[in-house]
């Protein structure tokens, strides 16, 4: 008997926000799951005890397998490779802390430092909740290995982050006065923005131009903006929501930029600016 339609569109949803956890591109999130629909179809229904369990079973493998391979294009990418930004109501359910948690963009942009069994044992441990036992078959893994792997990657990505996030007003506000001092150039305000260990990221994948490396640290990002500001115009600066918390798009030198940030101590930590045409497809301005 051939499985119902219905059962796996009910959990595209879901599995779209898993592989775009996994993946950090919704471009690539959206192939596996087309080929988890595929290998769906192809399966018998009375061999499929649970659908959900089955699909994310599918999907997570799928993932991990495109994961690995994309490791090595990411690496060969011209400027800093960042995440594929989304609008917040195309990431799946965020019903919890821990699945808005794991989709923002600064915990995506952090995932890119564990390896590819880290980052699937945290997602399907942090964001889904599966009991270990189910992630270690998932991921081929001993269930003592997959706590092992859980934990490595919950101290990693603790690193640098604090501990009490700000409410999304407050994320709105600070983004708000970071656009008015960079748009502006008030340098003076922008320093006190910034916290001292501040780094901005700039994605322009050899398609628009923008930094080559990461800007590290308050004086040189103050530098690297006023630049900025100095050559290009900053135009309609309009405010939405991706990835669960406030965005801005903005455009710079005629071409289109979103720019998120995280935010430590009260301060600006991480500036992402996003500029490759390719990772804006999932962004909309109404």
């Amino acid at each position: 008997m051939m499985p119902d339609v219905d059962d796996f569109e009910e959990h595209r949803p879901m599995l779209l926000g898993l592989a775009y956890r996994l993946l950090g591109s919704m471009w690539d999130a959206e192939d596996v799951v087309q080929e988890a629909w595929l290998r769906w179809q192809a399966t018998d229904h009375d061999e499929i005890r649970e659908p959900r369990a089955f699909l994310v079973t599918v999907v997570s493998r799928l993932a991990l397998d495109q994961l690995r391979s994309a490791r090595v294009k990411r690496e060969a990418y011209t400027g800093p490779w960042l995440p594929e930004p989304v609008d917040t109501a195309e990431a799946g359910p965020l019903d919890t802390a821990e699945l808005r948690d794991t989709v923002s963009y600064a915990t995506l942009h952090m995932m890119e430092r564990l390896s590819p069994p880290e980052r699937a044992v945290f997602v399907l441990r942090e964001a889904f909740e599966l009991p270990y036992d189910e992630i270690a078959a998932i991921v081929g893994a001993s269930v003592a290995n997959a706590r092992q792997l859980h934990h490595r990657a919950s101290v990693r990505l603790a690193e640098g982050r604090d501990r009490f996030s700000p409410s999304s007003e407050e994320h709105a506000e600070l983004l708000a006065t970071f656009m008015r001092a960079a748009g502006g150039g008030d340098l003076a305000a922008l320093t006190e923005l910034l916290h001292e260990d501040v780094v901005s990221y700039n994605d322009g994948g050899g398609k628009v131009r923008a930094a080559l490396r990461p800007v590290i640290g308050r004086d040189k990002v103050v530098a690297f903006l006023r630049g900025l500001v100095a050559r290009y115009d900053f135009r309609g600066v309009r405010m939405l929501e991706v990835n669960g918390l406030p965005a801005a798009m903005t455009e710079v030198g005629g071409h289109r930029q979103l720019v998120m940030l995280d935010i430590r101590d009260g301060r600006i930590s991480a500036i992402y600016g996003v500029l490759n045409p390719d990772k804006l497809a999932h962004v909309h301005v109404g």
